[in-house]
């Protein structure tokens, strides 16, 4: 197997540029056939089915919750991960960040400001500060979780292997140091490889995890429109060559994720912002031998929908209230 690095998403850009702005057959042929030598070469085959049914299916529809369940407790905390367990969740999901420092911690946002009582980046806090942090100072019910810290991944990962908790690892970013930490986890604590799944919004960080440990179960996620456009629909960008641009890689991206960026990565589920989930979208990753996972699913109605007729899993920030998604 070749060794591919961060141009994983380069060449994406590239090759379907060239495919869409080619009106010539023969040098969409060229193109085209580059394509699948290049899929040949660098690809990764995807675990075996039965071990990614483990992970993604121990029930017949999973219930996952996001950021821990950052409704019902604060998010990406050990709170959290208990009072999802508590609530009848299958399992988690948890962002993974890191301090200053390098420690492998749970977060969302790359500042602290949102969800502690700190302010600034993560780079530039250890994780000794971070741990003298209130967890719980912005959420809704911090006095009955005042004190809450923020967990390394290590805390965060026994306690779900001790509360038999799927976990879904959303990382962010750090493609080297992510798959370098997680690596070691997996090492460590052998049982995830039937029990979690990495996902993340970047095809080089699936793909390093891939050259790292290929026998882990692996996910990318998609929402279109991500890179020009905020989850509530407004304008990432001021200056409208800039937007127009990112519009564009948009669809480029796109294209990609759903043509051959899923089968270079060798991913197992594709985990998608719920506005984009139809019965033939299901079908669609089905014959190609990949599940869905829907996000976020946060009211009766709508649990109801993936649950009894899509029979999809899906991630939700309450498994006992309606409420706003967090994206």
């Amino acid at each position: 197997m070749l060794q591919l690095g961060d141009e994983v998403t380069l060449y994406s850009v590239v090759f379907v540029v060239v495919l869409l702005t080619t009106r010539s057959p023969m040098w969409s042929t060229v193109v085209t056939t580059f394509m699948y030598l290049f899929l040949a070469l660098f690809r990764f085959p995807p675990v075996p089915a039965s071990r990614a049914q483990q992970v993604l299916h121990p029930n017949k529809v999973s219930v996952i919750a996001h950021r821990g369940g950052g409704h019902d407790a604060p998010e990406n905390t050990l709170a959290a991960i208990r009072e999802a367990s508590k609530n009848g969740a299958t399992g988690v999901e948890l962002d993974l960040e890191f301090s200053a420092d390098g420690v492998p911690i749970l977060m969302h946002d790359e500042t602290l400001d949102r969800t502690t009582n700190g302010e600034g980046a993560l780079t530039k806090m250890t994780y000794s500060q971070m741990e003298r942090l209130d967890a719980s100072a912005k959420h809704r019910l911090r006095e009955k979780f005042a004190g809450e810290k923020i967990p390394t991944l290590e805390e965060a990962v026994e306690e779900c292997i001790r509360l038999n908790l799927v976990i879904y690892f959303d990382v962010k970013g750090h493609p080297d140091q992510s798959a370098a930490a997680l690596s070691a986890l997996y090492k460590k604590h052998p049982v995830l490889y039937n029990s979690s799944i990495v996902c993340s919004f970047e095809p080089k960080v699936i793909y390093r995890m891939r050259q790292t440990d290929r026998e882990v179960v692996t996910a990318l996620t998609h929402r279109p429109w991500s890179l020009s456009r905020f989850g509530d629909g407004s304008p990432r960008f001021s200056s409208a060559w800039k937007q127009h641009w990112m519009t564009l890689m948009d669809l480029v991206l796109d294209w990609a994720h759903h043509h051959w960026l899923w089968k270079l990565c060798g991913v197992s589920a594709f985990l998608v912002q719920k506005n984009f989930v139809s019965q033939d979208y299901v079908q669609y990753w089905s014959q190609r031998g990949v599940e869905v996972v829907a996000w976020t699913i946060n009211t009766g109605v709508e649990k109801d929908y993936y649950q009894e007729l899509l029979q999809v899993n899906y991630i939700t920030d309450s498994l006992v209230e309606d409420c706003e998604p967090h994206y």
